[in-house]
């Protein structure tokens, strides 16, 4: 058994579109190797800081991972018929590709809607205004439906640009 500590470089891509692991930053490993009869067992902890934007109210997101790996690294020579279409990791030259491993580990453990926090209000649906910075922040909306009434709310006449007639005015259609 061997055990090993390393701070390595993050590789490209290692997250979602909206929260990930930027390329190049430090991600620790704290790992286990140990020798088995069908191959190589690593196991421990990856530790890295993912960033991305909040889902609701676009504000930038931090969040500390730590996960747990385990991965089976075969020898060739134990590869059997069956296996060939298993997505199995192999020791290749003696040596281990273990990015496709920390990618699979750090990507399913990333939050699918990361959010700033848990009761994030968002931003306002009419100007894009960020709720959480003014909370009493609103807008008065009139129902479409109801703009011919507006008018007599105002001036006791109706809107003339709704087209609509004036209640109670004299008819001035001909009749042929």
């Amino acid at each position: 058994m061997r055990k090993l500590q390393r701070t390595v470089p993050a590789p490209a891509e290692l997250g979602t579109e909206v929260i990930g692991v930027p390329e190049g930053t430090d991600v620790q490993l704290d790992l286990r190797l140990e020798a088995v009869m069908e191959g190589v067992l690593v196991s421990g902890t990856v530790s890295a800081v993912a960033v991305g934007e909040c889902i609701r109210c676009l504000e930038e997101v931090r969040q500390d991972l730590r996960v747990l790996v385990g991965e089976l690294f075969s020898y060739p020579e134990n590869r059997v018929a069956e296996d060939e279409d298993d997505d199995r990791q192999e020791v290749q030259d003696e040596l281990i590709n273990f990015e496709p491993v920390l990618r699979d580990a750090v990507v399913s453990e990333l939050p699918f809607q990361p959010v700033c926090r848990e009761d994030c209000p968002g931003l306002c649906s009419e100007c894009g205004v960020r709720l959480a910075d003014d909370p009493d922040h609103s807008h008065e909306v009139s129902d479409p439906r109801w703009s011919a009434l507006q008018g007599i709310l105002s001036d006791g006449m109706p809107n003339q640009a709704s087209g609509a007639p004036a209640v109670g005015a004299p008819d001035n259609t001909k009749e042929s």
